[in-house]
């Protein structure tokens, strides 16, 4: 981490507003002219336990989370299950400080609330012994007095944002702003008045001898602060998605909470159903009916939808699927990130299934590549999913408006209007032969829809003639089949040669070495690379968004080129690199692994060092909490 950032974090209960008031946070960081980027961290309850928001604020670009933080505001865990210390999951109440203490860095300052943490409690932890050790400057501050002064104990959020504020010697403007945007009358004068006396108690009873204060900056072009789940639910409403079915289930609600918000003022449908096959199912029909639709879920949710999506896969109905990673198996541990549902996407359904996927790494590529979703499952009539985990779903970066300044794409790909259904082949019944492998290009039988002249057929989950019958004649079987394979490598094609790479670089081309990732590794992946070459190796880096079908050529190209590999992935068991051994198992004694899988993301600081001692052989472990794996045959 540089000292001209910020790395700010905010921690307390679940239900006591840490999210809302992070947010507000950062976009008034960003307004006043810095690049953002938020951390969420929280437990699997609607109310208590320790969680908290990270954010990293600076004047350059920032692509992660940085290493370890410099500002706590730790507010105290007010729907704690229990205070006492002997208690099975402990003291609740100081956990928001406790849990929080060793990633803070030398130099940092603290800000905790001693109207619910207590002395006896912040004694218990030395506070102040390890303060003088790492040199942290300690504010204790009645938040919640001061709040219940002015109206109610849940202001004491704004409480600690006006003494944040005042220890960084920072200006309100922005932050007034945001509050008039979401309150107003009583509730926003009681609020401001608490803003303000935080602001001016700190200033009057303190001086600062810490060094940290907010970095300054400036924006060319207008910002928007986004999380993966806005990017991929408004890439969806930009290519004309206009139906979505679905479950709740964390972290995949997100995405369909905001289209289910959005749909109603652009004639689209939202529909929470009973469990995600019948989600999966209305999808499909809703797809089959003319409407370009979605659903999706996670984990075991998304496992239920293995059916519904064998359907698409055989009537050939194009259909976009998100899944949102989080640790497991079954419940695991559903608020925390994990990139270990690879091949269960890969490889969900029954027989030789045909389906492409995505593994978008920031937000602009989730919005970008939920788009190219919809584009390849409608034109080639096939199901497309798109696989992220609760890490990009949740954290949040400041991205250009301009970005999205593009037309939106409504097609129903290679769909025949009736004039284009009459000149079309049909048997001597009359019925479309809407399966045809005799004319199809690319292995793209041009569709009907119910209700157009001339496109009436069957379709079946079964083995089918062109017109759609049951028919398990072998012949029949193996021309469908080849007709079908044959779109993935028709997709293949057009995402090498005709549309630009979905895969992305980093360094220098000629380095000796790489690194290579996917999803959400990307951003500290990135960091990484540059504190790497910056420091003298020779690193370049890859991170892959298409899984399926695989980018044989980019992938091969860069393993060519470089002397050894590390594969740097959130999971136990290697999963991404199975893949690339299985695709391209050539390169396995080029490729070693640097596995997490504790429920946390990467920080670039464990990737340096997982490079320093997996590849340039320092004789050392890890001191993270990461796992090693060396290349096959050593």
């Amino acid at each position: 981490m540089s000292d001209d950032e910020l790395i700010w974090r905010i921690a307390g209960g679940s239900g006591d507003g840490i999210d809302s008031t992070s947010q507000n946070f950062a976009k008034a960081l960003m307004r006043s002219g810095l690049n953002v980027f938020t951390h969420r961290h929280y437990p699997s309850r609607i109310r208590g336990g320790h969680t908290y928001v990270e954010i990293r604020a600076a004047e350059h670009e920032v692509q992660s989370r940085g290493d370890g933080y410099n500002f706590l505001l730790a507010l105290g865990d007010s729907f704690a299950r229990n205070p006492q210390e002997e208690a099975y999951y402990g003291n609740e109440e100081i956990k928001p400080l406790s849990e929080n203490l060793d990633e803070l860095r030398e130099g940092g300052v603290i800000i905790y609330d001693e109207g619910l943490v207590s002395e006896d409690d912040v004694e218990a932890l030395n506070l102040e012994e390890r303060a003088e050790e790492n040199d942290w400057h300690v504010f204790p501050l009645d938040l919640r007095g001061l709040a219940k002064e002015h109206g109610r104990e849940v202001m004491r959020n704004t409480a600690g944002v006006g003494a944040t504020a005042a220890l960084l010697d920072m200006d309100l403007e922005h932050i007034e702003d945001l509050m008039a945007d979401a309150m107003g009358g009583d509730v926003l004068e009681a609020n401001l008045d608490i803003l303000h006396e935080a602001y001016e108690d700190v200033n009057e009873e303190y001086e600062f001898e810490h060094d940290l204060r907010v970095p300054t900056g400036e924006h060319e072009t207008e910002q928007a602060l986004l999380s993966g789940s806005n990017a991929i639910a408004y890439g969806a409403i930009d290519a004309g998605c206009r139906f979505i079915a679905g479950y709740p289930m964390t972290p995949w609600t997100d995405v369909f909470t905001i289209l289910s918000q959005n749909f109603p003022d652009m004639g689209g449908i939202s529909e929470q159903v009973e469990d995600e096959i019948a989600a999966a199912a209305l999808a499909v029909g809703a797809s089959h009916a003319g409407v370009k639709a979605m659903s999706g879920s996670s984990g075991g949710g998304f496992a239920l939808m293995s059916e519904p999506l064998g359907l698409a896969e055989m009537t050939e109905t194009p259909l976009v699927l998100v899944e949102s990673m989080r640790a497991g198996p079954s419940t695991g541990m559903p608020t925390k990130p994990e990139q270990a549902d690879l091949e269960h996407v890969l490889y969900t359904s029954q027989g030789d299934s045909q389906r492409v996927v995505f593994a978008p790494g920031n937000i602009e590529e989730a919005y970008e590549q939920t788009r190219i979703a919809f584009d390849i499952a409608w034109d080639y009539q096939i199901p497309v999913m798109l696989i992220y985990d609760q890490k990009l779903s949740g954290e949040n970066k400041n991205v250009d408006i301009e970005f999205f300044d593009r037309e939106p794409s409504p097609d129903l790909g290679s769909t025949l209007t009736e004039e284009e259904l009459k000149e079309a082949a049909h048997d001597n019944s009359g019925k479309f032969k809407r399966f045809n492998y005799e004319t199809a290009e690319d292995g793209v039988a041009p569709r009907s829809l119910p209700g157009q002249k001339n496109g009436r057929y069957l379709a079946t989950g079964n083995e089918h003639s062109p017109v759609g019958h049951i028919s398990e004649d072998p012949d029949n079987r193996v021309a469908q089949m080849d007709r079908r394979l044959e779109k993935l490598e028709a997709i293949r094609t057009e995402l090498d040669e005709e549309r630009d790479s979905t895969q992305t670089y980093f360094g220098e081309e000629d380095a000796e070495y790489g690194i290579i990732t996917w999803g959400s590794s990307q951003g500290a992946v990135e960091e990484a690379i540059a504190r790497l070459n910056a420091d003298g190796h020779s690193v370049r880096g890859l991170s892959v968004s298409d899984m399926m079908p695989f980018p044989e050529q980019e992938v091969t190209e860069f393993l060519e080129s470089v002397d050894e590999a590390m594969v740097v992935e959130m999971n136990a068991s290697a999963q991404f690199r199975g893949l690339l051994q299985k695709e391209l198992g050539r390169f396995g004694e080029k490729l070693t692994s640097l596995l997490k899988y504790n429920g946390n993301p990467f920080e670039p600081a464990e990737i340096v060092e997982g490079y320093e001692v997996n590849v340039a052989e320092e004789e050392r472990e890890p001191t993270a909490q990461v796992r090693i794996e060396p290349a096959a045959g050593d």
